[in-house]
């Protein structure tokens, strides 16, 4: 059973009533039959031979934990498959169990199933489950106060003015654009706000429609946590995974936002903004992709507006997926550059993030001090903003604090001083930090391809 706040508990399911006191709004439930599973038993079979196919003998509660099953319904299917010569028994294990393994009409099976489809893991569950898990946890549903928006910032510096903008951008759940200069911490702040929706969610392993096998979890994106409570029962075909944050930069192509099916296995793999559901999508660096900003965004009119998108199964089906993220287009260009006006309008929030003043410049050094474990001196924060910066008339950028200080201790580590805040320091690495790189224009890289390519 997949409970959310659409669909009640049972009065006598326990478990579930003190999932919903502890506040949390989806909890997959054990199971308690195959109908709640949501799979047939000819599929279950299937993946016990594979199982056993590439992992050998194995006692009927590892065959339970490797498919994230529960024991009962293993131990029965286990014995039907004993009764149909699938399997063997090929000793005893503790607890009342017994070993596995297949029979020669079993191997002729596995290998069988395993050329329809390769997959060996932890059970699906259906489309329609997993739908219901992202509408019940979309950060849609959860509006964000100002108090939650300073707690997700609580180690970055942001000015009260920019925080005061984001705040209603991220209660949109709309698009939005984050521009300006490169090392001001746009990524960062994406980042950020996704911890403003709550910790944590909950994501199955993979998903199934009719014959479809779509994996979710990916260990890029996903980071997977303890379940809350360990008294509390859960479909462990579900992990606990925070709130993930996807970050896709110049490497984006629209067939990242497709199903992307192996023909040799016969496995499919979620999309990005899919592997991204109640999380927050962040496209960096956009304008730079192989692909134009229009083609990128065109193909997000839909999912923007209607907050669900289309996918298209190997075998040629389409079926509708839940499009509930925070999507942040990051750039150092200005969005009118890239776009045009009915663009636009469909992502309402631009902000610029600006370069920092002297003060924030101060109160960035002194976080990265403290995080580096050095002692903040101000006035040699002092002699770097007169040096290298007013005197050179040289723009301050949020990123250099950390970068400088970082170039600092690599000095006093190579030459065993201790590491300090000394503006003579700081006059040793400047040469090297403050090199200037000869600029190209954006297409330049691409025309010089083309006449490497003639």
């Amino acid at each position: 059973m997949i409970m959310s706040r659409q669909n009640p508990p049972r009065p006598g399911d326990s478990a579930v009533r003190s999932a919903l006191l502890a506040g949390e709004s989806f909890w997959p439930s054990d199971p308690t039959s195959l109908q709640e599973l949501g799979l047939t038993e000819p599929f279950l079979e299937s993946l016990v031979c594979k199982l056993l196919r590439s992992s050998g003998n194995l006692s009927g509660r590892s065959i339970a934990n490797e498919l994230c099953l529960p024991f009962r319904m293993v131990e029965t299917m286990m014995e039907r498959l004993k009764n149909r010569r699938t399997v063997m028994h090929c000793g005893s294990a503790s607890l009342n169990d017994y070993i596995f393994g297949l029979t020669d009409e079993g191997r002729r099976r596995a290998e069988q199933y395993h050329s329809e489809c390769a997959y060996v893991g932890p059970a699906p569950v259906p489309l329609q489950d997993y739908i219901i898990s992202v509408e019940a946890q979309a950060i849609c549903d959860q509006p964000v106060r100002r108090e939650e928006l300073e707690d997700a910032f609580y180690n970055v510096s942001i000015s009260v003015e920019l925080m005061d903008m984001l705040g209603p951008a991220v209660n949109s759940a709309s698009g939005l654009f984050l521009y300006g200069a490169p090392g001001n911490g746009k990524s960062t702040l994406a980042r950020c706000l996704t911890n403003c929706f709550g910790q944590e969610i909950w994501i199955p392993h993979a998903v199934i429609d009719g014959r479809e096998l779509i994996t979710l979890f990916d260990p890029a994106y996903h980071q997977e946590v303890d379940a809350p409570d360990g008294n509390l029962a859960y479909d462990k075909r579900w992990l606990r995974v925070r709130r993930p944050t996807v970050i896709v930069g110049g490497e984006l192509t629209l067939d990242s936002l497709e199903i992307r099916h192996d023909p040799t296995s016969n496995i499919s793999e979620a999309p990005l903004q899919m592997k991204s559901n109640c999380g927050c999508l962040l496209i960096d660096d956009f304008g730079r992709q192989r692909v134009s900003p229009e083609q990128l965004l065109n193909r997000w009119i839909i999912p923007l507006e209607n907050k669900h998108d289309y996918l298209t199964m190997s075998t040629g089906k389409k079926v509708q997926v839940p499009f509930q993220q925070l999507i942040i287009f990051s750039t150092n260009l200005d969005p009118a550059d890239l776009v045009d006006e009915a663009f636009l309008r469909r992502i309402p929030y631009r902000i610029e993030v600006q370069d920092p003043d002297a003060a924030e410049f101060h109160r960035l050094f002194q976080i990265a001090a403290e995080k580096l474990g050095c002692s903040y001196q101000p006035e040699t924060v002092d002699f770097v903003l007169e040096t290298f910066y007013r005197k050179a008339e040289r723009p301050m950028r949020r990123c250099h604090a950390r970068d400088l200080l970082l170039q600092v201790r690599n000095y006093c580590l190579y030459n065993g001083l201790p590491f300090e805040m000394l503006p003579e320091h700081f006059e040793k690495i400047a040469e090297c930090f403050f090199t200037k790189v000869p600029t190209r224009p954006l297409n330049a890289s691409f025309e010089i391809a083309q006449q490497t390519c003639r």
